[in-house]
C-alpha cells in the first residue's frame, strides 16, 4: 500500500494536537502530521491536496443497524414525505403487488403514521392493494408494523392470539385485529431468522444467506460515501453475526463492524465463557444489548405521565423493573458491558437501578451505555456521572419527529436528548443515527445537534444544542469511546488506524443552515482510499 499525503488540508484531529494543514498516512496507520507529514513523505508517495476541505477521523457511528438497514434499502421506500397520507400507502403496495408474483412478501420500511392526517393504517386497507400477496409494513422505528389479512393467515394468526410479554396486537372497538402489531409481538408475523422471546421487537427476518450479503455489499457503498468507516449495529442476532463474519473471512466487510449481541443470547455465550470485546479491529463484539421500554415515535416509551395528544399512550416496559436488574447483573456478572433501550422517564429509573447493580457486578471501566437515551429527568441525569453511563443520542429524530414530539409531549418535548445538560455534567454523549431508522449521514446527525429544529422548521430544545466542535467529537473520538476503541480510532494521531473522512468543504467557515447539505469528497479506510466522489 503506497503511502498518503493530504495537505493544503483543514485538519480536525480530536486529539492532542487539534489542528494540523498535513496528514501522512503509512502502512495503514496515521504516520505524521503538518511539517512532518510533508517531510516524511517518500517520493512514491500517493500526494492529495485537500484543497483547504475538512479533514476529519472517519466517522464513528456507535448505534446503526447495518445488516437491516442493507434489508431496508432493497425493500419499498414508505417514509414521509412520499408516503404522506393511507392512501399513498395503498397506492405504493399496489404498485409492487402489480408486478410481483402472487404468494411472495412485500416488505416496506419507513411508514410513519403519525404524519397520516386522520386514518390509521389497517389490514382491511392493505387489503384494498392486494389479497393475493402477503404484506408487512415496517414502522419508522422498527418496533411495529402493520399487515394485510394475507400475512395473518399465512401465520396463522386470529383474533384468540394472545398479547406476548412486551407486546400487542392491536385491536378496533369491537376486539377484531387491526394488523397493527407493537413490539414484541412483531415476532409472530414474518418467519423470523431467529427466536428472541420479549428480549426486543423481532426484525431478524429469514432471508437467504446470498440476499443478505448482496445487500451488504452495495449498502457499504453508501456507508462509505457518507464518511462512515465504523458502525456499531445494537441489536445482532445469529443471523447478523453469520453474515459479518462470512464478509470478514472474504476479505468484503466493507466497514469496521462491532456487533452488539441481543439479550436473548446471554445464556448460550455465558456457558462457553464468552464476552465482549472479542474479536479484531475489523470486526467484534462490543456491548450486550437490552430493552427497557418501547418506542417514543411510536407512542410505547414508558413515562411517568402518559403522553400523547389526548394522553392516549401509556407505554410499555419488556421487564419488570427486578427483571431487567437481574438480567443486567448476571451479563455484568458473565463479563459484558451493556446498552439499555431506554426511552422514557419511568424507564429510565429502571435502567439506572439496572446499571447500579450491573456497575457492582463487572467493576472497573464498565462503561454503561443507555441507548437513544430519550428523557432522563435533571436529577437522573445528575446520577449518570457517577456510574460513567454514556448516553448515546439521535437528533436526527427531533427533526424527523419533532413536530409529532411537540403535540404529544407538549412542554416535556424540549427536554428530549438533553446533551447539554449531559456536557455540562461533565459526561461524553455520542451521536448515531439509529440507521435504518433516520438516515445513516453523519453530517445530518451533525446539522441536527446543532440546529435542533423539526422538520417543519420548529424549535425543539435549542438550549440543548451541541456547538460544531462538540457535535464532531461525539460523532469521532467520543464515538469511539462508547466502543472501546478509543485507543485505535476517533482521532488523527500518529500510530492510529488511517481511517479518514474529507468533507467537501470547510465546515467551521460552512453556515450551519448549510451543514446538512455537505457531503463526503473522500474516504479513507485502513489507509486505502474507498471513495471518492
Amino acid at each position: 500500500m503506497p503511502d498518503l499525503l493530504l495537505h493544503n488540508a483543514r485538519v480536525l484531529t480530536m486529539g492532542a494536537v487539534p489542528r494540523s494543514d498535513a496528514l501522512l498516512v503509512r502502512g495503514g496507520r496515521v504516520h505524521a502530521l503538518g511539517a512532518d507529514a510533508v517531510a516524511h513523505a517518500g517520493p512514491e508517495v500517493e500526494r492529495i491536496d485537500a484543497g483547504g476541505r475538512t479533514v476529519l477521523p472517519g466517522f464513528v457511528d456507535p448505534h446503526n443497524h447495518l445488516l437491516s438497514t442493507a434489508e431496508s434499502l432493497a425493500a419499498l421506500d414508505a417514509r414521509f414525505p412520499a408516503v404522506a397520507e393511507l392512501d399513498d400507502l395503498v397506492e405504493l403496495v399496489a404498485a409492487a403487488a402489480a408486478v410481483t408474483p402472487p404468494g411472495q412478501w412485500i416488505r416496506a420500511f419507513g411508514m410513519d403514521d403519525a404524519k397520516f392526517a386522520d386514518s390509521r393504517p389497517t389490514r382491511q386497507r392493505l387489503d384494498d392493494a392486494t389479497t393475493e400477496h402477503p404484506v408487512i409494513i415496517y414502522h419508522v422505528s422498527g418496533h411495529h408494523a402493520v399487515v394485510n389479512s394475507a400475512a395473518l393467515a399465512w401465520r396463522g394468526i386470529g383474533a384468540d392470539v394472545a398479547d406476548p410479554a412486551g407486546g400487542r396486537f392491536v385491536r378496533d372497538e369491537a376486539g377484531r385485529l387491526t394488523g397493527m402489531v407493537l413490539d414484541a409481538a412483531m415476532q409472530h408475523l414474518l418467519p423470523v431468522a431467529v427466536e428472541i422471546g420479549c428480549h426486543g421487537p423481532n426484525f431478524h427476518t429469514d432471508l437467504p444467506f446470498e440476499q443478505l450479503a448482496g445487500w451488504l455489499r452495495d449498502a457499504g457503498r453508501q456507508y462509505l460515501a457518507a464518511g462512515l468507516t465504523t458502525v456499531a449495529d445494537p441489536q445482532v442476532s445469529a443471523r447478523e453475526l453469520r453474515v459479518y463474519r462470512a464478509a470478514h473471512a472474504g476479505g468484503w466487510l466493507p466497514l469496521r463492524t462491532v456487533a452488539m449481541p441481543l439479550s436473548h443470547q446471554l445464556d448460550a455465550m455465558a456457558g462457553i465463557g464468552l464476552a465482549g470485546p472479542f474479536g479484531d479491529d475489523r470486526l467484534s463484539l462490543g456491548a450486550m444489548k437490552f430493552y427497557s421500554d418501547g418506542t417514543l415515535i411510536g407512542g410505547t416509551a414508558a413515562f411517568r405521565e402518559p403522553y400523547g395528544e389526548h394522553g392516549e399512550f401509556t407505554g410499555s416496559l419488556y421487564w419488570p423493573a427486578e427483571q431487567l436488574t437481574e438480567l443486567v447483573a448476571k451479563a455484568a456478572g458473565a463479563g459484558w458491558r451493556v446498552a439499555i433501550h431506554t426511552q422514557g422517564d419511568l424507564a429510565m429509573e429502571n435502567t439506572l437501578q439496572a446499571i447500579e447493580a450491573g456497575s457492582r457486578a463487572y467493576g472497573d471501566d464498565f462503561r454503561p451505555r443507555i441507548e437513544h437515551c430519550g428523557y432522563p429527568t435533571q436529577a437522573q441525569v445528575g446520577r449518570f456521572g457517577g456510574l460513567g453511563v454514556i448516553p448515546v443520542n439521535q437528533p436526527n429524530f427531533l427533526r424527523d419527529s419533532g413536530d409529532d414530539f411537540l403535540r404529544r409531549l407538549g412542554r416535556r418535548a424540549h427536554r428530549l436528548q438533553p446533551i447539554r445538560e449531559e456536557l455540562d455534567a461533565g459526561l461524553r454523549p455520542v451521536l448515531s443515527s439509529d440507521s435504518f431508522v433516520s438516515s445513516l449521514r453523519p453530517m445530518d446527525t451533525i446539522a441536527n445537534a446543532i440546529t435542533r429544529r423539526t422538520f417543519a422548521g420548529a424549535e425543539i430544545g435549542a438550549d440543548q444544542a451541541m456547538t460544531l466542535q462538540e457535535a464532531l467529537r461525539a460523532h469521532t473520538i467520543d464515538a469511539a469511546y462508547a466502543l472501546g476503541m478509543e485507543d485505535r480510532i476517533g482521532s488523527l494521531e500518529p500510530g492510529k488506524l488511517a481511517d479518514v473522512v474529507v468533507l467537501d468543504a470547510d465546515v467551521e467557515s460552512t453556515p450551519t443552515s448549510e451543514l446538512a447539505d455537505v457531503s463526503t469528497w473522500l474516504t479513507v479506510l485502513d489507509g486505502a482510499v474507498v471513495h471518492r466522489a
